[in-house]
């Protein structure tokens, strides 16, 4: 994974999980890769991974059975969807807004890029 300088790498590797649960790679109730696994297959820190679990656990996304692992809640989808886009929102947009503002750039230019990705 690469990860971008800009974003705790915390959140970025949350970031994927709640990708995978959208895209319901992850389903609900479903047992998911353990904290070490998940360092393991991104190439971070355990503590790094422990630190995304935390994250998403407070939100309420996955939750820990105690000795048998984490898993996905049953609303997971929509609060991980609530959750990337209020920090889309938050976080992204008003970055984004700024940089079309400097380059001089319309709603309408990224509407045509859009169509034409």
């Amino acid at each position: 994974m690469d990860f971008k300088k800009q974003k705790p790498i915390y959140l970025q590797i949350a970031d994927t999980m709640c990708e995978r649960i959208l895209s319901e790679e992850w389903r609900q109730g479903e047992r998911i890769a353990s904290v070490r696994e998940v360092a393991e297959q991104l190439g971070v820190n355990p503590n790094t991974a422990l630190r995304s679990f935390d994250y998403l656990q407070s939100a309420e996304i996955i939750f820990n059975r105690r000795g048998v692992g984490y898993f996905v809640s049953d609303n997971a989808k929509s609060l991980a969807l609530n959750l990337q886009r209020e920090y889309f929102l938050n976080e992204e947009l008003p970055y984004i807004a700024s940089q079309m503002r400097v380059l001089g750039l319309s709603f309408d230019d990224l509407k045509h890029h859009a169509q034409n990705a």
